[in-house]
């Protein structure tokens, strides 16, 4: 099976005075990668603004994403986790991890979402990520 996330797709000891900000540095080694082009970033930013703090999946969690679209050229997947908690006004709380999924299509979105939330099934899932202190750890947690 192929990986859920590449190890140069995650990033630890990040720090963000805003959600806002916390969205860019996550989505960092997307744009990186020439996963996607910065107007998805702002697209996702976007999408809170309309739609509220969705993304907030659950305590300490939040999955950034927007629609499929012509700037996302890859469908791909990073992490970053904030040495801070970051406030997105959810009423489930701060997040300290903030994953972003960029996908070309639908097909793709719904197959990465549903093998990380597969993941987030094992309740003691989010508590050994929110532990871990290396990407080499956070990698091997997730794809393993």
């Amino acid at each position: 099976m192929e990986e859920i996330i590449a190890e140069d797709g995650i990033q630890v000891g990040c720090l963000a005075d805003s959600w806002e900000e916390a969205i860019h540095i996550a989505a960092q080694p997307l744009l990186a990668r020439g996963s996607i082009e910065p107007s998805y970033v702002q697209r996702m930013i976007d999408a809170v603004n309309t739609l509220g703090p969705y993304i907030v999946m659950m305590p300490g969690l939040a999955m950034a994403h927007a629609a499929p679209g012509p700037d996302v050229l890859v469908s791909d997947l990073s992490l970053a986790k904030f040495d801070q908690p970051v406030d997105f006004g959810s009423d489930k709380g701060p997040v300290e991890i903030v994953m972003c999924l960029a996908c070309k299509d639908r097909e793709a979105h719904i197959a990465r979402l549903s093998r990380v939330a597969e993941k987030l099934m094992d309740d003691s899932f989010l508590g050994r990520l929110l532990a871990c202190t290396t990407t080499t750890g956070l990698y091997e947690l997730i794809n393993g």
